[in-house]
């Protein structure tokens, strides 16, 4: 009985590790456009490893084919947001990913693919960018 429960949990384990977040594909650059954003390098960067982080743990299913940052994103063309979210700053990110038959979490349409999903970011004196919202704008 006890081999049976060892096995049993064993194979939980092994089930719960599969289901893991979404991935990149291989790769994948982040597309940045040129132009005066008010931002650095750094803070784009900061803002892109957020989100994908939160892409890796939480789109199952997915593939992210793209990833990118546009001028019109920076400091002064996002302040609607930064004041929607009671934040200093606000970055919009855009992605474009795949969804496999599985539909993601079940949110998603199967075998689909999404483009220009948007990731509102915000953060306070130059601190660690936060995810406001996502989605199809």
């Amino acid at each position: 009985m006890k081999r049976l429960l060892w096995v049993w949990l064993m194979l939980l384990l092994l089930l719960s590790l599969s289901a893991c977040g979404g991935k990149l594909a291989d790769g994948m650059q982040v597309e940045i456009a040129e132009g005066s954003s008010g931002y650095s390098t750094e803070d784009i960067q900061a803002a892109v490893d957020v989100v994908e982080k939160k892409f890796k743990r939480d789109f199952s299913g997915c593939t992210m084919t793209a990833l990118r940052y546009a001028p019109h994103s920076g400091k002064e063309g996002n302040e609607a947001w930064a004041e929607q979210y009671d934040a200093e700053e606000a970055m919009v990110l855009y992605s474009d990913f795949d969804v496999d038959s599985s539909g993601g979490d079940g949110s998603l349409n199967p075998n689909s693919t999404y483009t220009d999903w948007s990731w509102v970011l915000v953060r306070e004196n130059g601190g660690a960018w936060k995810i406001a919202t996502w989605g199809m704008g």
